[in-house]
């Protein structure tokens, strides 16, 4: 049986980023809330002071100057967010990485009455945040290139029913069909929090442009399709997103952060 939820189109509210300590943000267990934003929008050296000394040299070790602009950024912004969920001030935030690099807040920054999960992801200027309380997430955002949606990397990582799946289609679909595939994987390892330690292949996803975003199976664990919700997201065009959550019932809230 597999776990199938439709793409969602909810009103997208725009938020300015200095009206965020006011708006005293609640992420409630029956609510997921999406921020979309525009890095190129922001101004790293306004944001930089935000994150921390780690951060920064994170950001340093990368070569072009934009992927440095767009790390500062989105680290900077996933700050503001999070301190304006939990009143706090976002320079002081701890954040702390799991084996497989998935970040989350320290123990002495959030109540366990409160507690928040989080996911990023950014790719080519444009960043989704989710947010949730009490249940696990993550979210993926691909810029569509050309070069990557090749037979070669659907047979290294793809199962068979998926590659199979790709190749029932059209041509003029199956480039968005691959993009599919690949978010939606990345959601969902990102939201386990095992990253690439799960086999790409152990588990199955649909990919038609026309299907509903779904976890289909896993190899491993059947267990594993009921215990998931799995969405497409509504981006910017010549984008596809994913977004992956912990169990069923909840709401969708869907905002855009913008610069003052």
């Amino acid at each position: 049986m597999s776990c199938l939820a439709p793409a969602f189109d909810i009103d997208n509210h725009l938020v300015v980023i200095n009206d965020l300590p006011s708006l005293k943000l609640a992420a409630k267990p029956s609510e997921v809330h999406l921020w979309h934003a525009d890095l190129n929008s922001f101004s790293d050296s306004l944001l930089a002071d935000v994150i921390s000394g780690d951060e920064i040299s994170r950001a340093e070790r990368l070569h072009f100057v934009k992927d440095k602009k767009h790390f500062i950024v989105a680290r900077a912004l996933l700050r503001k967010l999070l301190a304006a969920y939990l009143g706090a001030d976002p320079r002081l935030l701890t954040l702390a990485y799991g084996d497989m690099g998935k970040p989350f807040l320290a123990a002495g920054d959030q109540s366990s009455q409160r507690r928040i999960s989080f996911n990023l992801a950014h790719s080519a200027g444009r960043a989704l945040f989710a947010f949730t309380q009490g249940r696990e997430v993550g979210v993926d955002l691909e810029y569509i290139r050309n070069e990557t949606a090749g037979d070669n990397i659907a047979n290294r990582f793809f199962s068979a029913g998926e590659i199979a799946a790709i190749h029932a289609l059209p041509l003029d679909q199956r480039k968005e069909a691959f993009f599919n595939c690949w978010t939606r994987k990345e959601a969902y390892i990102k939201a386990r929090g095992e990253g690439f330690s799960i086999p790409l292949d152990s588990f199955e996803v649909s990919v038609a442009p026309e299907e509903r975003a779904g976890l289909l199976r896993n190899h491993v664990d059947e267990g594993e399709v009921g215990r998931w919700e799995m969405h497409s997201v509504n981006v910017t065009p010549g984008y596809v997103g994913a977004l992956v959550v912990e169990g069923q019932g909840w709401q969708l809230k869907t905002f855009s952060l913008i610069p003052s």
